[in-house]
């Protein structure tokens, strides 16, 4: 388990143990004393902490216990490939999730990814290796196994995922400009870590995830349609060469999705509420404002130069997102400088692992630049 201190971490935790499944391995950043409940609880035999001062004191907290703790940045990748489990959960926040997610698949492990990030600036990349090394990749997200589940191992003519709208639904340009990061921490319905939190306010969770779909379900932009979908009820839905359209519906809760994740195409409990079709009393569908929150179709834009474009754009959220948390800039900010990184990128075709990475590292240093701000470098 990847990132097992975070919301889908500790989350995916929690169904392991409804359904009994070992949990050989962990990893996570600096939470210690998440870990060491986790370990007391799981008795994994290995655990990575990527903070090496994290890890000497977790160290001597679980000195009484068999667990190997193991530290350092690339701790999460040593932990992905030398665990004896089949599945390896990445959770991991952001671009920290690609190495490790490639360490799996590299060792022959199954991965049920929630990194969308990964896809996104590497897909091709990362689908190439799994293919060559017969591994699965596990969508966790709650749209993309909504749309696993409505395929069902057919092709579809268009997917539709569907979205929240984020707390600022039918706000224009002018209200946004006063949000701050506690206003947009605020999700109408899901209970999220706060970089997702804030690219679902933004609507850039949903450009990501255009990009993961196209990438796990090998289909153009062109056929991949997003909806607001404000009960959040209908996780996505696939439409047909006939026109049926098919749709998941459940209450927004992400242990059914990571239950459906680690045992598909088997169904097991979950815990998680029915849903109340008479109390939820009706399903509405709006149009994004794309106007407005223009990262959207800075996703389809993106997804179509292809290349290193996507990795670009992503890099550039990750950092403009960290700094409007730090409240060093405003919340229209990342549309602004997110767009201008990403369409001014110079794209290259076909990257590999390192191309990527020297793509994300610039991007991120040319939003720095662009503000006039300096990172808190560690």
């Amino acid at each position: 388990m990847l990132g097992s201190t975070g919301s889908v971490g500790t989350q995916t935790l929690d169904v392991a143990c409804r359904l009994g499944i070992k949990v050989d391995a962990l990893a996570a950043s600096t939470n210690t004393a998440v870990l060491e409940e986790q370990i007391r609880c799981f008795r994994p035999a290995l655990c990575a902490v990527a903070d090496e001062e994290a890890a000497k004191r977790l160290k001597t907290a679980v000195s009484d216990t068999p667990v190997k703790i193991i530290a350092g940045p690339d701790s999460a990748s040593e932990a992905a490939a030398g665990t004896c489990a089949d599945t390896v959960v990445n959770a991991i926040i952001g671009m920290k999730g690609l190495r490790p997610t490639l360490a799996a698949i590299n060792a022959h492990k199954n991965v049920a990814l929630a990194n969308k990030e990964t896809l996104v600036a590497a897909g091709d990349l990362v689908l190439d290796a799994a293919r060559r090394r017969q591994t699965e990749i596990i969508p966790v997200d709650s749209e993309h196994c909504a749309i696993m589940q409505c395929l069902g191992g057919n092709r579809a003519e268009r997917l539709i995922l569907t979205a929240s709208g984020g707390p600022f639904f039918g706000m224009n340009r002018e209200q946004l400009a006063v949000i701050k990061p506690k206003d947009a921490l605020r999700h109408p319905t899901w209970s999220m870590g706060a970089k997702i939190t804030i690219d679902s306010a933004t609507l850039m969770n949903k450009g990501l995830e255009v990009i993961e779909a196209a990438k796990l379900f090998d289909m153009p932009a062109s056929k991949i349609d997003v909806v607001i979908h404000r009960e959040s009820i209908i996780h996505s839905m696939v439409e047909y060469i006939d026109k049926a359209i098919i749709a998941q519906l459940s209450v927004p809760d992400m242990r059914m999705c990571i239950s459906y994740a680690l045992s598909q195409p088997q169904r097991l409990p979950t815990g998680v509420e029915s849903l109340n079709l008479i109390k939820t009393g009706k399903l509405t569908f709006f149009e994004p404002d794309t106007d407005t929150f223009i990262l959207l179709p800075l996703a389809y834009y993106a997804l179509e130069r292809g290349g290193t474009v996507p990795a670009v754009m992503n890099a550039a959220n990750e950092a403009a997102v960290g700094l409007f948390l730090e409240e060093k800039i405003g919340f229209c900010d990342i549309f602004d400088v997110v767009d201008s990184v990403t369409r001014s990128a110079v794209r290259v075709d076909s990257p590999g692992i390192d191309d990527i990475e020297k793509a994300d590292a610039a991007a991120r240093e040319a939003v720095y630049a662009a503000l006039n701000i300096r990172p808190n470098r560690i």
